[in-house]
């Protein structure tokens, strides 16, 4: 019984490296457990002179400005340009009548050029050919991008190649959908 308690007792010491050679031990010489290296102790991370004030100015949201930063360079009507943002915050309040979400982020907009003239030219297409707004849908968006503050003049491009999907949605309208 007291040899288990004196083995419990016991430090022990991790295997060598595989690079390591082991030498054993001539029976007259004594061997000598190596030393542990010191544990980690909390103190030792803590900073004394930081504050609690700047600690917690250095845990604010790290991308807080990045996130809030502009594209640099971007044009008004490249995406990321406060034209082009504005035209897409337009056509975002259109609502399919058939379904409660936006064309948007239905997936009807194929894209949205605007020219250095601030012309908008819309390309779209409808959920089928035979979509009950096919004629009045178009014109539409032709009168919501048009209306945008600096948009001179916009034309909407309907196409049916490639076809609408269900994978043209966004997460958020299959979520609104019950698609998720």
């Amino acid at each position: 019984m007291s040899t288990t308690d004196t083995d419990q007792d016991q430090d022990f010491i991790a295997a060598p490296s595989p690079t390591e050679q082991i030498v054993a031990p001539s029976p007259t010489e004594q061997v000598v457990a190596p030393s542990k290296p010191p544990r980690a102790r909390v103190s030792d991370a803590v900073d004394p002179e930081e504050s609690a004030g700047a600690k917690l100015e250095r845990k604010r949201d790290y991308l807080e400005g990045f996130l809030q930063k502009k594209p640099e360079g971007a044009n008004a009507g490249e995406p990321g340009g406060e034209l082009y943002e504005k035209v897409i915050a337009a056509l975002k309040e259109i609502y399919d009548p058939e379904i409660p979400v936006n064309i948007y982020d239905l997936g009807l907009i194929y894209g949205v050029e605007v020219g250095p003239e601030s012309d908008v030219i819309v390309t779209m297409t409808l959920t089928t050919p035979h979509c009950p707004v096919a004629e009045s849908m178009p014109g539409e968006v032709e009168l919501r991008a048009a209306s945008v503050p600096g948009v001179r003049d916009a034309e909407v491009n309907l196409v049916w190649d490639p076809p609408w999907s269900p994978e043209k949605m966004t997460d958020e309208a299959r979520l609104e959908l019950g698609m998720l």
